[in-house]
């Protein structure tokens, strides 16, 4: 049976429990606020950060991870006898990917043990992916099967949001579609998604308790009539809103799978406190 290692990074912030039972790599995203850079879950994590987030006269901007960063982690797993499977952050949302094939290419002979994969996802949506991957290398897939798996659950995966305010997605300049919400009325909830790698608007709700509901009813759409339902949400300083979204979509979806996750430091530098977001897997 092949030995493979899952590297991610840290922007897909998965649970504790998952990261240690399938051994997962994690290279961390940078947050840099002011004279300071943090690396994103080491150094700095989601409740420190949002606790600091509300005081704070100068906002935080983010970094990829470093091509150093990245043989760093391929390295030593290669020389214990593993092939490197990395999966990582939506090339349209960071260069973290394209810090890897860096990487790769300096590793010159051992960088042919390195496969890349681009989750065109963020956040708990890149951390499924990961995890269907890490599940069919348990299962002695090689390689190439463990990346068909990770591009099929790409396929058959996504990520609805909502946001309170759309200022820190355009200050980062991730806000892509959403650019069209720029300006609308302020108690107005936007619906944001992932559409091939890229943040797209996709509604206006004037509630937060109607927003959740049209989050539902997004992932409904989608996993009408679809098999294997895996769920979660994510949360950005609004873990009771997180749990309750997460309860009432396992019982309306059947879900066969679920799990609750924050938002890691870097994301919500972008997305900013009070997002809530659902992530839907099926079939794999």
């Amino acid at each position: 049976m092949p030995k493979i290692a899952i590297v991610t990074d840290s922007s897909s912030f998965l649970p504790k429990e998952y990261i240690k039972q399938y051994n997962f790599s994690i290279t961390p995203l940078q947050l840099i606020w002011g004279d300071e850079i943090f690396n994103d879950g080491v150094d700095i994590q989601p409740s420190e950060f949002y606790t600091r987030l509300k005081s704070a006269k100068a906002m935080p901007s983010t970094s990829q991870a470093t091509p150093a960063v990245m043989q760093a982690a391929f390295q030593p797993l290669i020389e214990q006898g593993f092939e490197v499977l990395g999966i990582f952050i939506s090339s349209k949302l960071s260069g973290t990917l394209q810090s890897a094939s860096q990487a790769k290419e300096l590793m010159g002979a051992a960088g042919e043990k390195v496969t890349l994969v681009d989750s065109l996802s963020t956040s708990l949506a890149l951390g499924f992916i990961a995890l269907a991957a890490a599940r069919a290398a348990e299962g002695g897939a090689s390689v190439q099967e463990c990346v068909q798996v990770a591009e099929q659950t790409r396929e058959n995966s996504g990520i609805f949001f909502a946001v309170d305010t759309l200022e820190f997605l355009h200050r980062g300049g991730r806000i892509g579609g959403a650019q069209r919400f720029i300006g609308s009325a302020l108690n107005l909830k936007p619906i944001l998604g992932l559409k091939e790698g890229k943040v797209e608007a996709l509604d206006r709700i004037r509630t937060k308790s109607k927003a959740h509901e049209r989050l539902l009813e997004l992932v409904g759409e989608k996993v009408s009539g679809k098999s294997n339902i895996r769920l979660g949400t994510l949360h950005a300083n609004a873990a009771e809103d997180a749990k309750n979204l997460l309860t009432q979509g396992v019982e309306r979806f059947k879900a066969v799978e679920s799990m609750l996750s924050e938002v890691s430091p870097v994301v919500g530098a972008h997305t900013g406190p009070g997002t809530v977001g659902i992530v839907y897997s099926f079939g794999v």
